[in-house]
């Protein structure tokens, strides 16, 4: 009959082997530079009141243009990464991006921090260009900006490949 630290030795390893394949996976910045606007600043004059705290903010039309020629062949995952620092707010639970996508990569909802999947697949090019459709929801109370000021923020995209 088989002993106890032989059935813990064997779920020690199936956890570890289990969290090792997550190891293969390193996310590494895609590089972005040769994108027309990788930084997003706000205009504030076509902002809509959606409640009396809620602000609804139109960032427009996004393009980008991901360098991707050393991950041509491989399985990869993409992922829309918003910076946890937002220059002009107090707190990430002050502003929700809402993205819609040019046709490529998935649309979706994210906050200050998130890394969100926006891509999965094999590499077929050096370059992916895409564009996103970008509108803000905004929290007015989480604001802190002086007069004149602006939010700032540059999300960017992160790729990871499989084995």
């Amino acid at each position: 009959m088989p002993s106890f630290r032989l059935y813990c030795g064997a779920a020690l390893l199936a956890m570890a082997g289990a969290c090792g394949q997550g190891a293969h996976a390193q996310a590494t910045r895609l590089d972005d530079s040769s994108s027309p606007r990788p930084q997003i600043n706000s205009d504030f004059r076509n902002a809509q009141m959606l409640d009396p705290h809620t602000i609804s903010l139109p960032f427009g039309h996004v393009e980008y243009r991901l360098a991707t020629a050393p991950y041509m062949g491989r399985q990869a995952r993409i992922y829309y990464v918003i910076p946890l620092a937002v220059a002009g707010l107090r707190s990430p639970m002050g502003m929700q991006v809402q993205w819609r996508s040019g046709g490529l990569f998935q649309g979706g909802m994210g906050r200050p921090g998130d890394r969100v999947l926006v891509w999965s697949g094999v590499v077929r090019a050096p370059w992916i260009t895409e564009s996103f459709d970008l509108q803000l929801r905004l929290d007015q109370r989480q604001l802190q900006m002086g007069q004149g000021g602006s939010l700032r923020f540059e999300s960017y995209f992160e790729i990871e490949t499989q084995p």
